[in-house]
């Protein structure tokens, strides 16, 4: 049974239609953690409080209001937020093997147990990642809205007009000059070189998940395997994949004690540690990290 419910809402504007509310319990989904923990840039906190999020052609409003929090977005794309936000999955469950699994993850777990991790749009996602390399996460998010500003479709939503993410197709007609002028810098030329690339083979059949999956995704320009790990994880949702970055690196010789220097095989450890459940104790354990070592979100080593 779903836990949570859908109720119609007034279109804030005739552009909008009906909108709907989806409502859920907030301890297992907390907006800020969800969107902060490094897994979306596409994004922007309101004036009145809480988010508007984009994804692929679609927005909603995200915010939290005592013990619920609420999903407002048109009710044509009500089935769209519920897959995205993931709320059909018992969050709860997976908070509960983390709370057992080990006492630094335990920690983690609890106080980041309102992250869900979305289910994405596979291309906006993997540019996302090509684009976070050697990046900090203000600096992405104005990458993308330029890209998305030049080359995306105008939309509006709640009296609001946004761009929609370009398809690889769309983005592969422009070259590395374009994306140097939109200040991507040297990856520029993996945006170009990938989109060609995406545009014309796609990810690839085996592009399903493990090690398949993070081949395919490295044949691309410009993605190793810290980025292949990062889009295995958070657009094709391969659970068993944790990216490692200098906060998970810290937690592995901190809290683990391990002497493995290769990230690659930090990452190994983890999976074969954590099997299927090691992508959502990964959000856990950089997300804690991080705070706790008072990152202020501008920092962004995936």
């Amino acid at each position: 049974m779903n836990n949570y419910a859908i109720s119609d809402k007034d279109g804030a504007d005739l552009t909008d239609g009906r909108l709907c509310d989806i409502v859920c319990p907030r301890e297992y989904f907390e907006p800020r953690d969800t969107l902060a923990c490094g897994q979306v840039f596409r994004f922007r906190l309101c004036d009145g409080g809480g988010y508007t999020v984009y994804t692929a052609d679609k927005a909603c409003r995200l915010f939290a209001r005592g013990e619920k929090t609420h999903i407002l977005c048109r009710a044509e794309d009500a089935a769209y937020f519920e897959n995205y936000f993931d709320l059909s999955r018992d969050y709860k469950e997976i908070v509960s093997a983390a709370l057992a699994a080990h006492p630094a993850l335990a920690a983690a777990a609890e106080a980041g147990k309102g992250i869900r991790i979305l289910n994405q749009d596979r291309e906006e996602t993997f540019f996302s990642f090509l684009i976070s390399q050697n990046n900090n996460i203000p600096r992405i998010q104005g990458i993308l809205e330029r890209i998305a500003g030049a080359l995306g479709e105008e939309r509006s939503f709640m009296g609001e007009t946004y761009h929609a993410f370009p398809s690889a197709r769309v983005l592969a007609q422009k070259d590395e000059a374009f994306y140097r002028a939109l200040g991507a810098g040297y990856r520029a030329k993996f945006i170009a070189a990938s989109a060609a690339m995406l545009a014309k083979e796609g990810f690839g059949a085996q592009a399903i998940a493990g090690k398949p999956l993070r081949e395919a995704l490295m044949r691309f320009p410009g993605v190793g395997p810290k980025v292949a790990d990062c889009i295995a994880l958070f657009a094709f949702r391969d659970t068993g994949a944790f990216p490692v970055d200098t906060w998970v690196e810290k937690v592995y010789r901190e809290e683990f004690g391990g002497k493995e220097g290769n990230r690659e095989q930090i990452a190994a450890y983890f999976s074969r540690l954590f099997g299927r459940m090691s992508g959502y104790f990964q959000q856990y354990l950089f997300y804690y990290k991080r705070g706790r070592e008072g990152a202020d979100g501008k920092h962004h080593d995936r």
